[in-house]
């Protein structure tokens, strides 16, 4: 099928072109005729009319006609039917199924879409049978000037340094154009700058954005912003057109030289400001900013150069002064300091604009305080023999009040630092003198802190440290290092080695110890031993004869005289002692008892191991057959036995002991209120009793409560039956304990109660305490308080 696509202004140019070839056939012969409408023939099949252009954004409210299908079949009775299918087909494209005019029915928008492909085809209509195969056809929307350029990346920042010089690169800008850029002019656009100038400019072409104007200063004006034009068309008239902003700021670079607010500073300073301590800030001002306005200062003048110093803050923009000495009213009070401010960071490229340092005078004052007074040395070091006497002057400290006031000074000893008083400050002159005795043995240094004070005003209080070095006399004897127990052999000879012997001397003198020994006078001519000095600060004992023996003398004392080599000498005696030994032959000592000797000598050592033998063995089984002794029963004793050793002794006077004693049945102080303990009493009687004092297991509540019916026997009985049978540890048996008899004149009178008239009252028992220890468990037994009793 050969399918024709035609417009309104195509199909007259079609029909002129058929006509031609008609014309041309009809003129030649028959062959030619029959050439020419073949070949016309294979022309009109070969028109295949595969695309078509239509402009968009068609905006009248009827249908847009596109073009025609027709097929060569087609007689014009209606018998074909044209289908239309593909992108948009009934929705965007309509086809008349008897003429096969196509139709458009939608706005069309090139940039929305810029063709559809569409497939045709004939088909009888009664049948529904394709005549003709299936065709393909593209529509192309042909583009129109519907759309402005649009910059996609604005609005624009930008940063470049002040004083950029003219032609300075700053940004690019770039619009885009939706319209075709290869039909017409509708997607060529260009770059203009509607606000901005004359400091900036944009080539039209590239959108490149660059100064235009020279020296722009920061400090003047720090931000700009263009408004840069796109326009399609290539800027003509009638042409679409965009815009975007760019905002462009000014970094700063060092361009300004730095400025001191004042030519002159005023501060003040208190004299007793602490060295480091600040007196005042100063700054040179910059119009830069940052690093630029960074600041360093320096002292490059004055007489306070040695006093002051200067450096800058955490900021790097002011100068901070501070003391660099201490500082004195007195001597001086006021200082002048030349300063210099100056660029931390200076750029060569403007240093036509500097010099970038200025310089101001800095006057400190100096204000007076009321100070503590200044000892004239800061350390003091004295030294003290130790043999100094008590009130020994050994040294004067000095200290002045450096106010003009000059008021008067006290001393004293600061007492943590001699806690013992080892010595005294004279409070008027500073003396310092000793008050006890200084012994270098005990302790060698003291370290004191005199403390002066002004009389007018006690709260300031200047400090000084002394140390005091005890220096050593020779005031101590030596002695032997430790005891000395020696011994000598019954077989030794004469000239034997027996003890070597060294001394000790707490002194410390300057060259050193030197020790000399020697026998004691009333030793030096015994025929028994002799002493040798090695000259090394030991000595030896040696036997002056042989032929010793145990049973003649066992032990002999040596007395050894020790004297030091410093002045005044001192020297001791001590005692050594030599015991005679039984040795064997390598002199390794066997016993040094005499009475080992008086053995029979036919008894041999293994007689005398098995005689200790036998008699340990025997030993072991006596200690047996007595702890097995003791651990058996004694017969139980009935209740009439029992009742024998429960008695009480009432004493009617104090003279006359045990004979003036009248034992009764104690049954007879039991009640029916004391039966159910009365049971306890049966349970303990696997031991012999034993006699102690009662008075140590009565509570105290049992003994205070004393009433005219006399229940307080009955309570101390009760409560001690309880305590015994519940105590394991406690005796068997209840017993009494017998006091001794005191005497006509004994100062506690009678101990006894059973005379004393009966009273609800309470009675003072403080006076027991003055009787001494023997009554001390008697006052606790009524109570008396023993706070104020004195430890013996």
């Amino acid at each position: 099928m050969a399918n024709m696509f035609l417009s309104r202004r195509n199909f007259m140019i079609i029909t002129l072109l058929m006509l031609l070839t008609l014309i041309e056939g009809l003129l030649g012969d028959k062959g030619e005729k029959d050439l020419r409408v073949k070949s016309l023939s294979r022309v009109k099949r070969g028109w295949v009319w595969n695309q078509f252009f239509v402009l968009e954004e068609y905006t009248e409210q009827k249908p847009l006609y596109i073009g025609k299908l027709h097929s060569d079949m087609d007689k014009g009775d209606g018998s074909i039917k044209y289908i239309l299918s593909g992108e948009g087909a009934g929705t965007t494209f309509t086809l008349d199924d008897s003429t096969g005019d196509i139709h458009a029915i939608r706005r069309l928008d090139r940039e929305v879409k810029a063709q559809y492909v569409l497939r045709a085809q004939a088909r009888n209509r009664e049948t529904g049978r394709p005549l003709e195969p299936e065709s393909e056809f593209i529509v192309k929307i042909q583009d129109i000037n519907d759309n402005e350029p649009k910059f996609l990346d604005g609005p624009y920042r930008a940063t470049i340094p002040e004083m950029s010089p003219v032609g300075t690169y700053v940004i690019r800008v770039s619009a885009v154009d939706a319209d075709d850029p290869s039909y017409g002019n509708s997607a060529r656009v260009v770059y203009s700058i509607l606000e901005g100038q004359p400091y900036f400019s944009v080539d039209p072409k590239t959108g490149d954005v660059r100064v235009s104007l020279a020296e722009m200063d920061r400090e003047v004006r720090e931000q700009y912003q263009l408004v840069i034009q796109a326009k399609d068309m290539e800027g003509q008239l009638g042409g679409l057109a965009g815009t975007t902003t760019v905002n462009i700021t000014l970094s700063d670079v060092n361009d300004n030289p730095p400025k001191f607010t004042q030519k002159l500073y005023q501060m003040s300073v208190l004299e007793s400001g602490p060295v480091g301590s600040m007196v005042g800030r100063i700054q040179a001002k910059d119009r830069d900013i940052g690093i630029n306005a960074e600041m360093k200062y320096s002292i490059i003048d004055g007489d306070g150069r040695d006093s002051f110093d200067i450096s800058v803050d955490a900021s790097n923009l002011y100068g901070v002064i501070t003391i660099k000495k201490p500082l004195n009213f007195e001597r001086k009070r006021s200082y002048t300091l030349k300063v210099e401010g100056s660029n931390a960071h200076v750029d060569p490229r403007f240093a036509n604009k500097g010099p970038f340092s200025d310089v101001t005078i800095v006057h400190v004052s100096v204000e007076d305080v009321d100070e503590a007074p200044e000892f004239d040395s800061p350390f003091y070091y004295v030294e003290v023999p130790e043999d100094a006497e008590i009130g020994t002057v050994f040294k004067m400290v000095s200290a002045r009040d450096p106010d003009a006031a000059n008021n008067s000074i006290r001393y004293s000893i600061e007492r943590m630092s001699d806690p013992e008083k080892f010595f005294y400050m004279d409070i008027t002159s500073g003396s310092l003198m000793t008050l006890l005795p200084l012994d270098r043995e005990e302790v060698s240094w003291h370290n004191l802190t005199v403390l002066a004070m002004e009389m007018n005003n006690p709260s300031k209080i200047g400090s000084v440290s002394v140390a005091i070095k005890v220096l050593d006399v020779n005031d101590n004897p030596p002695s032997l290092t430790q005891y000395y127990e020696a011994f000598v052999c019954e077989h030794a000879k004469a000239g034997q080695l027996i003890q070597t012997v060294t001394a000790v001397d707490p002194d410390e003198p300057t060259g050193g110890q030197r020790f000399y020994y020697s026998l004691a006078p009333e030793a030096a001519n015994n025929p028994n031993f002799t002493l040798r000095d090695n000259q090394d600060n030991s000595a030896w004992i040696l036997t002056r004869r042989g032929g010793w023996s145990s049973r003649t003398q066992s032990v002999y004392y040596l007395p050894i005289f020790v004297s030091d080599g410093d002045q005044p000498a001192q020297s001791s005696t001590s005692t050594l002692t030599i015991r005679v030994c039984s040795c064997d032959a390598d002199g390794n000592v066997l016993s040094c008892d005499a009475e080992a000797y008086t053995l029979p000598a036919s008894l041999s050592r293994a007689a005398l191991i098995a005689i200790l033998a036998c008699a340990f063995i025997l030993f072991v089984m006596i200690i047996l057959m007595l702890s097995l002794r003791r651990q058996s029963k004694k017969p139980y004793l009935t209740k009439e036995e029992e009742n024998v050793h429960e008695n009480i002794v009432r004493y009617d006077d104090e003279g006359g002991g045990e004979e003036d004693t009248e034992a009764f049945d104690i049954y007879a102080l039991w009640s029916p209120r004391v039966e159910p303990l009365a049971n306890y009493s049966k349970l303990r009687q696997d031991m012999l009793p034993e006699v102690q004092s009662l008075s140590r297991y009565v509570p105290q509540p049992c003994v205070s409560r004393i009433g005219e019916d006399g229940t307080n026997v009955h309570g101390y009985v009760l409560a001690k039956i309880y305590e015994a049978d519940s105590d394991p540890c406690a005796p068997p048996y209840d017993s009494l304990q017998t006091y001794a008899y005191e005497g006509e004149g004994s100062i506690a009178e009678s101990l006894s109660s059973l005379q004393s008239p009966a009273s609800q009252t309470d009675h003072e028992y403080d006076y027991l305490n003055d009787w001494g220890p023997r009554f001390h468990k008697l006052a606790e037994m009524y109570g008396v308080s023993d706070e104020n009793i004195p430890m013996w």
